[in-house]
């Protein structure tokens, strides 16, 4: 069956970075544009940022443009999310997702897959 499982989640300070990878099995993955998303406690989940199935498209929540990254390595089934310049509001629970189709989009429904998450705290 389809997994996709995250990992390089952890506690940071503000202005530190971290590199969340997703590795993808069960699937063909270069069929799969890839998301990544975001719950923060207390809130609804949020799009963080998308890219296509070659990576030749990404596009991001103004929140998170300029500090963060998204980048894939199908030979290695895995999609990456660097994230720099970390601030305590990126503190969530943070989901990759595979959404069948060669162009990423913004909407949780058109994702098929889901991670288990993986928890980023940033302290002030």
């Amino acid at each position: 069956q389809v997994q996709l499982v995250e990992s390089g989640g952890g506690v940071v300070q503000a202005g530190d970075s971290l590199r969340l990878s997703c590795a993808a099995s069960g699937l063909t993955f270069s069929n799969y544009a890839m998301g990544w998303f975001r719950q923060a406690p207390g809130k609804e989940r949020e799009f963080v940022g998308a890219i296509s199935w070659n990576g030749g498209t990404t596009y991001y929540t103004d929140s998170v443009k300029g500090r963060f990254t998204i980048s894939r390595e199908n030979a290695k089934n895995t999609v990456y999310l660097q994230m720099n310049l970390l601030k305590p509001e990126d503190t969530a629970v943070y989901y990759c997702a595979a959404q069948y189709g060669t162009v990423a989009r913004k909407g949780e429904l058109w994702y098929a897959y889901w991670g288990q998450g993986t928890q980023v705290t940033v302290s002030s």
